[in-house]
C-alpha cells in the first residue's frame, strides 16, 4: 500500500498532466478545432474523475489511515481543506461543464468555463504547491 506522500505525490504529477491536456485543449479551441477541444476535454474529464474515484477509493475502502500524517499537523491539515474549496467545486462544475459544451450551449458553457479555470488555477496550485509529498511536509 503506497504511504500519504506517494500518494500525494502521484495525484501532483496526475494534476500537472491533466493541467497539460485541458491547456491542449484550449490552444485547440483558439486555433478553432472545436472537435479537437471537445476530444480532449472529453479526456480531461474521463482521466480526472478516474484519479478522483481511485483517491476515494484508497481513501474509504482500502487504507483510511493514508492521510493521518496531515490531519494530524495544523498547518498541513490547512493546506488540504484550503485545496479542497478549490478541487471539490471544480470536480462537481466538471459534468455540467462538459454537458454543456457537448450540446453547444455556448453562453453556459462559457460562463462555466470561466468559474471552473479559476477553480482548477486554485486546484493547481494548492495541489502542486501547497501539499507535501513527503512525510516532514516540505
Amino acid at each position: 500500500m503506497p504511504t500519504g506522500p506517494t500518494v500525494i505525490l502521484i495525484l501532483k504529477i496526475a494534476v500537472i498532466a491533466v493541467t497539460v491536456l485541458l491547456l491542449a485543449s484550449l490552444a485547440a479551441l483558439l486555433g478553432g478545432n472545436y472537435r479537437l477541444h471537445g476530444r480532449l476535454n472529453v479526456t480531461f474529464f474521463i482521466l480526472t474523475v478516474t484519479a478522483v474515484l481511485g483517491l476515494e477509493v484508497l481513501i474509504r475502502f482500502l487504507d483510511p489511515g493514508v492521510f493521518v500524517y496531515i490531519r494530524s499537523d495544523p498547518k498541513l491539515s490547512e493546506a488540504l481543506n484550503i485545496h479542497l474549496c478549490f478541487s471539490v467545486p471544480s470536480a462537481l462544475l466538471m459534468p455540467f461543464l462538459l454537458f454543456t459544451g457537448l450540446r453547444h450551449r455556448r453562453a453556459v458553457h462559457l460562463a462555466l468555463a470561466v468559474l471552473f479555470a479559476v477553480l482548477w488555477t486554485g486546484t493547481f496550485v494548492t495541489g502542486v504547491f501547497f501539499l507535501p509529498h513527503t512525510a516532514s511536509g516540505g
